[in-house]
C-alpha cells in the first residue's frame, strides 16, 4: 500500500514538474471569426455628411490578415475594399491597419469624395464575450477623393455586427 501512495505521489509530483517546465506564457491571438455589420457613418471634412455603413470582415485563419469592405451610404454610395493587418490587443481586441480603394462616383459626393481614390483604414473590433456580437469602429482616409479639386476626404463609422 505505501509503494502505491509513493507512485501515485511521484507521478503527481512529475507531472507537475514537467507543466512548470514546459509552460509557456499565453499570447494573445487575433481574435477568430468573421463578421457582418452596420451603423451609422459621418463624412468629416465634406459639409458634414451623415450616412449608413455596412461592414464586412473576412478573417483568414491563423493569419493577421483580413479582408474588408464598407459600402457607406450617404447622398451617393461609396464601397471601400481593404486588406488589413490585424494586432491583437487582448483575446477580444483587434487593432488594424488596412490599405485599400474608395469606388465613387456620380454628381453628388458620398462621405468619402466622388471618385475613384487610394484609401487607409485604421481601425478597432472587439469581440463581446461569450456571445457572437461585435462592436467595431474605423475611420477611412481617402487620399486625392474629389474630382474638382482633388483633397482628402475623412469618414468615421462604427456599428454593430455578427460574427460567424
Amino acid at each position: 500500500m505505501k509503494q502505491i501512495g509513493y507512485l501515485v505521489t511521484g507521478l503527481l509530483v512529475g507531472s507537475a514538474l514537467s507543466l512548470a517546465i514546459n509552460h509557456q506564457p499565453a499570447q494573445a491571438q487575433v481574435a477568430y471569426g468573421s463578421y457582418v455589420g452596420v451603423g451609422p457613418t459621418v463624412g468629416v471634412i465634406d459639409d458634414m455628411q451623415v450616412g449608413g455603413v455596412v461592414a464586412v470582415r473576412y478573417k483568414l485563419l491563423k493569419s493577421p490578415i483580413s479582408f474588408r469592405t464598407q459600402a457607406l451610404i450617404g447622398k451617393n454610395t461609396a464601397v471601400v475594399p481593404t486588406v488589413s493587418y490585424d494586432v491583437p490587443l487582448n483575446w477580444q481586441t483587434d487593432a488594424y491597419l488596412g490599405a485599400g480603394v474608395v469606388l465613387a462616383g456620380g454628381d453628388n459626393s458620398s462621405p468619402l469624395g466622388n471618385k475613384v481614390s487610394f484609401a487607409l483604414q485604421p481601425g478597432i473590433d472587439y469581440v463581446v464575450p461569450n456571445s457572437n456580437t461585435v462592436i467595431f469602429g474605423n475611420a477611412i482616409i481617402a487620399f486625392d477623393a474629389y474630382r474638382d479639386g482633388g483633397g482628402a476626404a475623412v469618414s468615421v463609422q462604427g456599428g454593430v455586427g455578427y460574427r460567424f
